[in-house]
């Protein structure tokens, strides 16, 4: 706890602001809510207050929420498990945290139009904030700065075009004075770094170790020894906050992360899973060179869906990552890297540099039950786990132990929100709208109440100042 409160009081706000996404430092832990185990929408809200859609979540500073939407348009299929919203108005929304009523509203240009997969949307990253400045990023322009109190545009950043046919999920982050982003994507990933006052590049590094990821960087530490922790395809990577540099990693992870690292004192906790990393042994696949030997029957040195068999035609879309019609060496050893690879939730110690893979700094790692986009939960010593179903796993975050499993019964579904804890509670709130309120306790967390809030939902919900809000398709409640 010691860890965050420190980061807040140097970006001047307060211990019960919700100033990123999942809180403080990304911790997913706020102050006490005083709120009975029972509510809903028509049953002890504060306040509610119509929102136009999008899976950004609250984020809460002083006397005002910020939320990200995407204001009227309409979903049109691109390809198949691909679409495009080319009329939504992007928008930065502002609400009076008593009350909900809105303060102010900015659009954003949007030069492009991306594709997405369908259960992402165009503004999936939430904002992050200093209680001065607002900063948000859509994929479809790059980083935008408004005054928090009035909305003035501080700086704009445009970036991309990006690569990244499922869209976007990372989050920016702040670390000391530095707006940071992760924009990894099909190739050309890179991590780079703005100074928060003025919108100018202080830093980019490149990331060729990774494809497209969706998480957001966590930070470790304050002032000059501060590290980004962040997680992408097959790979963590620890990099100095100042400059950039790579200082340490772990690679043979799986594709696609969604999940933000948690960080605890010494201790860092981080998670990847994506369907076909269940297995135990690593699948061996065959060097590119030897392939093209067998398969290449044009003679252009690359690889075609047609000189491909049938299981590798079906993926053959994931495989081409410049979707230019053929897989080159680079795409065919990133393919190799998916079928060896392994899902994961690991525990480091941090203190060496370098390449960790197989080092002690690892405490332990656990390979099932985990989340497919829910970052875990670390509160009072259990890592806790919500995994499709509504299966919920206490693990002991000392030694990896499962401590119980069990499901949330009455909200047996997909997660796309991350928990959530406060005052002894954690809340869990399903893609369909079923928020489960659990009693924490480890061994013992019981279910005490499912609340149905009747539609759609895959933002977090944030704690503040002794309140939860809730944010759903078309809603945001205050409890």
């Amino acid at each position: 706890m010691f860890l965050w409160l420190a980061l807040a009081a140097g970006l001047g706000q307060s211990s019960v602001d919700w100033p990123q996404f999942r809180g403080p430092n990304g911790s997913g832990v706020g102050p006490a809510v005083e709120i009975a185990p029972e509510f809903g929408p028509d049953k002890g809200a504060r306040w509610v207050a119509d929102v136009p859609p999008a899976h950004s979540s609250p984020i809460v500073a002083g006397d005002r929420i910020f939320l990200t939407a995407v204001e009227g348009g309409a979903r049109k299929q691109l390809a198949p498990g691909r679409v495009v919203d080319p009329d939504g108005k992007l928008i930065t929304l502002c609400l009076d945290r008593k009350t909900g009523k809105p303060l102010w509203r900015r659009e954003v240009p949007r030069p492009r139009v991306e594709m997405y997969q369908p259960t992402n949307s165009p503004a999936s990253p939430s904002p992050v904030t200093d209680g001065k400045t607002l900063y948000v990023f859509f994929g479809d322009f790059g980083i935008l700065a408004y005054d928090a109190a009035t909305g003035k545009e501080r700086w704009k950043l445009p970036l991309g075009p990006f690569n990244n046919p499922n869209g976007h999920g990372s989050s920016p982050v702040l670390a000391g004075n530095l707006v940071v982003l992760l924009c990894d994507q099909d190739d050309h990933s890179f991590l780079i770094a703005v100074d928060k006052a003025s919108g100018k590049v202080k830093w980019k590094v490149d990331r060729p170790e990774s494809t497209r990821s969706y998480s957001t960087p966590g930070v470790f530490g304050t002032g000059k020894d501060a590290e980004l922790i962040v997680p992408g395809a097959f790979t963590l990577i620890s990099y100095r906050v100042e400059t950039g540099e790579k200082l340490w990693w772990v690679n043979g992870l799986s594709w696609q992360p969604k999940s933000s690292p948690v960080i605890d004192g010494r201790m860092i906790y981080a998670h990847w899973w994506e369907a076909g990393g269940e297995n135990e042994s690593a699948t061996v696949t065959e060097a590119f060179e030897d392939v093209v030997k067998v398969r290449d029957a044009d003679g252009d040195g690359k690889l075609r869906a047609s000189e491909l068999d049938e299981r590798m035609r079906r993926g053959f879309d994931d495989m081409d990552l410049n979707h230019d019609g053929a897989v080159d060496a680079r795409e065919w050893e990133f393919y190799r890297a998916r079928r060896a690879s392994r899902n994961a939730l690991l525990s480091i110690q941090h203190g060496e540099r370098g390449d960790l893979t197989s080092s002690k700094s690892i405490v332990w790692r656990m390979q099932k039950f985990l989340p497919n986009v829910p970052t875990p939960l670390l509160y009072d010593g259990v890592m806790y786990l919500i995994k499709d179903g509504g299966i919920l796993s206490a693990v002991d975050a000392k030694t990896g132990e499962v401590l119980k499993q069990g499901r949330l019964t009455g909200a047996l579904d997909t997660y796309y929100a991350s928990p959530v804890a406060a005052g002894g509670r954690i809340y869990f709130l399903s893609q369909t709208g079923k928020l489960s309120v659990v009693n924490a306790g480890g061994r013992d967390w019981e279910l005490l109440r499912v609340n149905d809030f009747g539609e759609d939902t895959f933002s977090t919900p944030a704690l503040a100042g002794g309140r939860l809000y809730v944010r759903t398709r078309t809603k945001l409640y205050a409890f």
